[in-house]
């Protein structure tokens, strides 16, 4: 929103006053609150299909397909973020995304069939993908520089809990009222916070940039990744490249890929700055931050599989597990957001996916007779590592690019950080069975040769068959273990690279200047 040189009114000299004291904070509550709701709804409906799929007459791999659906949505308007924000203001685009946030969760919540419920997920989807971006932006704007580093702090909180309470929330919903209210429970949160975004923040309003639309490189990107998205959701279902299906995707997204790359990078007005990627340190940063998410979903998603599927844990007691991780993370914070601007970024995030990969390396020597805490404390000290590891990151990433660039950049990095946790997802699914496929049909070789533990179970009273159900469920919750100790190691391998990763960017010359961050 630009200002007039003219002489203002008292109300307009009011609004060019910055927020201060318990106005600041409860505006940073109002940003964290979006982002938190934008990111939990990625999960949130992860436990609830199959009561979704039974409540509207539908296969559970139909109901998939509200999953599917907001991701799509979601990975296609987050890296237009920084497009949206300078053609029509970053705090307008934020209040609008907020209010229609809350209105398409409304539709979901009354939706009467599942193609009603998929639209609106895509619909809800595409209002949700600026929120992730635009909270981290304005919070920066808001806050002064001396604060900055608290804001990401409470930033990163909420982009790291969401997603584990996610699922919890979701099941307790579905269990305790019905599959409607996992969406409906977004709308008393979301309308208020869009009327209080825009009475407080409009007076951090941007100037609008009135450039001419990318409709090519819109079309591109949607093009490419719609398919990528629904070719890692899909593919475990229709058995990967053995599909035609697939395949096809597999070329509309590499082909899209590669036409968007060329695109945007010679168009005089992309619709999604790539340019951004010619800063080493922000580079870096993103590649690092994509292989940390990565294998942080990659653990999150396969454990509370592992303890429901073959611990035998509950849906709540597997998702109490899985929520240690956010305790130390929420305590640590605030502490980490201060030591960022004392130190090297760079040797801070180097310790925390070091100290990551350490304790997901301890993860992959589990056995099945672990007790519960032999899984919570690995869980629970993991959480220490998250802070080093997010918030260091995600400011050398803003700090390594020019200050016009930095709402284009959160975008490009909510988008890679998203799309990396989706492609672990679907690897880590497909692997975990692979794997245990594997192992148990090594393992049928090597168990009772001698025939003596079937004897064994013979002379308790066990009929022949009974004897040998018995014999492959031992085998069965072995081959899982096996697999699960794998996917555990290849993941602290994975947080070992992305913490060397960090070391090719730059030491950063600035910190994050919030002055700039809204353009």
């Amino acid at each position: 929103m630009s200002t007039s040189t003219a002489s203002r009114a008292p109300m307009e000299e009011l609004l060019d006053q910055p927020l201060s004291g318990g106005a600041l904070w409860l505006a940073a509550i109002v940003l964290a609150t979006a982002n938190f709701i934008a990111v939990l709804d990625v999960t949130i409906a992860n436990v609830s299909v199959p009561h979704i799929a039974g409540g509207l007459s539908a296969t559970t791999s139909q109901g998939t397909y509200v999953i599917t659906s907001y991701a799509v949505a979601e990975a296609i308007t987050v890296p237009l973020t920084g497009w949206l924000a300078g053609r029509f203001g970053t705090v307008r685009v934020f209040a609008v995304s907020m209010f229609l946030f809350g209105l398409f969760s409304a539709l979901c919540g009354l939706a009467d069939s599942l193609g009603m419920l998929v639209a609106a997920r895509v619909l809800q989807g595409f209002a949700g993908g600026p929120l992730m971006p635009l909270s981290q932006t304005l919070l920066l704007r808001i806050f002064p520089p001396q604060m900055a580093a608290a804001a990401m702090g409470l930033w990163a909180m909420t982009t790291l809990i969401a997603p584990i309470l996610g699922p919890i929330l979701g099941g307790v919903l579905c269990d305790g009222i019905s599959w409607p209210a996992i969406f409906l429970i977004n709308v008393p949160i979301a309308l208020p916070c869009a009327w209080a975004a825009w009475t407080m923040l409009k007076r951090y309003e941007t100037a609008l940039i009135k450039l001419p639309i990318d409709k090519v490189g819109l079309a591109l990107l949607i093009l490419w990744v719609g398919s990528l998205q629904i070719l890692i959701d899909e593919g475990k279902n229709l058995d990967w490249f053995s599909s035609l299906e697939i395949r096809v995707l597999a070329v509309l997204a590499v082909v899209g890929f590669v036409a968007f790359l060329i695109w945007e990078l010679t168009e005089e007005h992309p619709i999604v700055d790539l340019r951004v990627f010619r800063h080493r340190g922000f580079t870096a940063a993103v590649i690092a931050i994509s292989l940390g998410f990565g294998a942080f979903f990659a653990a999150n998603v396969l454990t509370p599989l592992w303890l429901q599927s073959y611990m035998n844990y509950t849906a709540t007691w597997s998702g109490m597990t899985t929520a240690w991780m956010g305790v130390l993370a929420v305590l640590v914070a605030p502490m980490v957001a201060n030591l960022v601007n004392k130190f090297d970024p760079r040797k801070l995030a180097f310790f925390g996916m070091m100290w990551l990969g350490l304790f997901t390396l301890i993860r992959a020597f589990g056995t099945t007779n672990m007790t519960y805490w032999d899984v919570a404390l690995p869980i629970l000290l993991m959480g220490l590592g998250m802070p080093f590891f997010f918030l260091p990151l995600t400011n050398l990433a803003l700090a390594s690019v020019d200050e016009p660039e930095t709402a284009s950049s959160a975008g490009l990095m909510n988008f890679m950080r998203t799309l990396s946790g989706a492609v672990a997802t679907s690897l880590v699914n497909t692997a975990w069975e692979d794997k245990a496929t594997y192992a148990h049909a090594e393992l049928v070789g090597l168990t009772d040769t001698s025939g003596a533990v079937n004897q064994q179970l013979l002379a308790s009273g066990m009929s022949p068959d009974a004897a040998m159900g018995t014999l492959n469920n031992m085998l069965n919750s072995q081959s899982i273990m096996l697999s699960t100790n794998e996917i555990m190691l290849l993941t602290s391998v994975a947080f070992v690279v992305a913490a060397m990763s960090v070391w090719l960017a730059p030491k950063p010359t600035r910190v994050v200047d919030p002055s700039a961050s809204g353009h």
